[in-house]
């Protein structure tokens, strides 16, 4: 029998945004441009909001060479034979993605440069009676300066946005003069609108248009829409083609797993960060997650007392999804935004309004979240980390009432003056919490809320060829038995003893007044 010759591979485009150098230089591409076109065809100013590292600065590059008519770059895309290649338009290019500004003032400097450098790309002066410092006006006359001496409109592409007022987050008064500097330059887009072919801003959140694009009403929001949902990313069949000669060697199935699963009501599509990074070490890591400790958003969460089993399954109405602003942050949107929950449904529950229901795109992000949180619940690193190693290594080789010993050392690490001066430690699911959160850091597969013809199961565990059904219960000094009861009394293992593999029965009791486990129940039946 022949061997079928090996595919030819190409260079990872790891951290290249952009184009010319992708396709002249022998690297890996994914054509977006059928996107592209469609999106000039139909419209003219869109907004795009995608988590970091997703190929949004590419795909503003990718726009750039095409309005600026570099067809060699474009042979053999989507683009080649659907664009008018004797076109060129001004291209006005605007990034925030560099460095980090600490002030208004910084703000104000960047953008003075930012438009000294497009200037000097379009070979075009500065009015000599338009003060340097008006950053506004400047925008303004640029576009209309591109515009009479190319006999063009222009286009306009704005990259990262954002990013000034998220530097900021946490000091809400350098926020309000980033976004408040920002919302004064993106004001010009409105005026100009005569002088514009095409407009694209892209970046993480999505601030209201009232905060941040006042006037600005024209701009189109694509990123719920189910058409372009895969406009950044890998889908499952770029992964099989375009990246085919890399897949050797590697469990394709693990790799949907850890890295599929990020999804805006379309087709669902992979971080390319991550894909990039697994085909060049050949190792499953938390690429995407170790690039950004969300600090922020752990402490939110853990302010706001939140029960971290609901992050597999949390449920909102579109307002929420969409509601972040400096002084209003709902830790759906931002969890949503940021790429830590993607959208899993979507149902009319009323006429025109709908509800989504949220979760983990995969087990990179449930793995690596859950781990960081929990420090967020009060746990010390080392205690947390030493306790995962130990728990991995029960699940596999037994006894399992030797998790009860792993879980109370754990609970016990907690200083006392955490639960003094933190009101999360009183409420009844945080014992809860952090035991699910050990269990998910691990990138076990977790099943919360299991449902069965007799209720619902709190956590199956399936690991190493064997089944965990666990039950929580809360008691006020004594353990009562009745988590173990309830597995057995409402027969939740029979959803499993199909599989003919070890079924393990496992109750668990927290104490209010011991702030510990005080019951441990274990079953094995099979």
């Amino acid at each position: 029998m022949n061997t079928p010759p090996a595919l030819p591979r190409k260079k990872l485009p790891i951290g290249i945004q952009t184009l010319r150098e992708i396709r002249t230089e022998g690297h890996y591409y994914v054509d977006k441009t059928g996107f592209i076109l469609d999106l000039i065809e139909n419209g003219k100013s869109y907004f795009l909001s995608r988590p970091r590292r997703f190929g949004k600065s590419l795909l503003l590059d990718t726009f750039k060479e095409l309005f600026e008519g570099h067809a060699a770059l474009f042979t053999g895309l989507a683009a080649e034979h659907g664009w008018d290649w004797s076109q060129r338009y001004p291209v006005i290019r605007i990034s925030f993605s560099d460095g980090v500004l600490q002030s208004r003032a910084e703000l104000e400097q960047r953008i003075r440069e930012v438009l000294r450098v497009n200037r000097e790309a379009l070979a075009l002066p500065r009015p000599p009676d338009l003060p340097e410092s008006d950053t506004a006006g400047n925008l303004s006359e640029l576009i209309r300066q591109a515009h009479r001496h190319s006999g063009q409109r222009a286009v306009v592409l704005i990259d990262e946005y954002d990013k000034p007022i998220l530097d900021n987050i946490t000091d809400s008064r350098a926020a309000l003069a980033m976004r408040e500097g920002l919302k004064n330059l993106y004001s010009v887009l409105k005026g100009a609108d005569e002088h514009l072919k095409f407009v694209f801003l892209t970046g993480v959140s999505k601030f209201s248009k009232v905060s941040l694009f006042s006037g600005l009403n024209n701009l189109t929001d694509i990123t719920l829409d189910r058409r372009y949902s895969a406009i950044c990313g890998y889908t499952d069949a770029d992964v099989d083609t375009v990246f085919a000669p890399e897949l050797g060697g590697l469990d394709r199935e693990r790799i949907r797993q850890w890295y599929n699963g990020y999804n805006w009501l379309g087709d669902g599509v992979y971080n390319p960060f991550d894909a990039l990074l697994l085909f060049r070490n050949r190792d499953f890591r938390p690429y995407w997650f170790e690039t950004g400790t969300p600090t922020f958003l752990v402490k939110l969460l853990a302010e706001q007392q939140f029960f971290t089993p609901d992050l597999g399954k949390l449920v909102t109405g579109e307002a929420l999804l969409s509601s972040f602003d400096v002084d209003r942050i709902e830790p759906e949107a931002l969890l949503f935004q940021a790429g830590y929950l993607t959208i899993h449904d979507r149902r009319e529950a009323l006429p025109g309004q709908w509800v989504y229901t949220l979760g983990y795109p995969n087990r990179e992000v449930e793995a690596s979240l859950n781990a960081a949180l929990l420090g967020g619940y009060g746990l010390p690193e080392r205690s947390a980390f030493t306790s995962r190693l130990r728990l991995a290594e029960l699940l596999q080789t037994g006894p399992l009432t030797a998790l009860q010993e792993v879980f109370h050392g754990l609970f016990a690490s907690i200083p006392y003056n955490w639960y003094t001066n933190n009101p999360i430690a009183q409420f009844e699911g945080y014992y809860a919490s952090i035991f699910y959160s050990h269990f998910a850091a691990l990138g076990l597969d977790i099943r919360l809320e299991d449902t069965t013809n007799h209720g619902r199961i709190d956590m199956t565990v399936l690991f190493s060829g064997q089944v965990f059904i666990f039950e929580f219960k809360v008691v006020e000094l004594v353990p009562e038995g009745a988590a173990l009861a309830q597995i057995k009394d409402r027969h939740y293992a029979d959803k499993y003893r199909i599989r003919g593999e070890p079924l393990h029965l496992i109750g668990v009791e927290f104490s209010r007044a011991s702030r510990n486990i005080v019951g441990f129940a274990v079953e094995t039946l099979g």
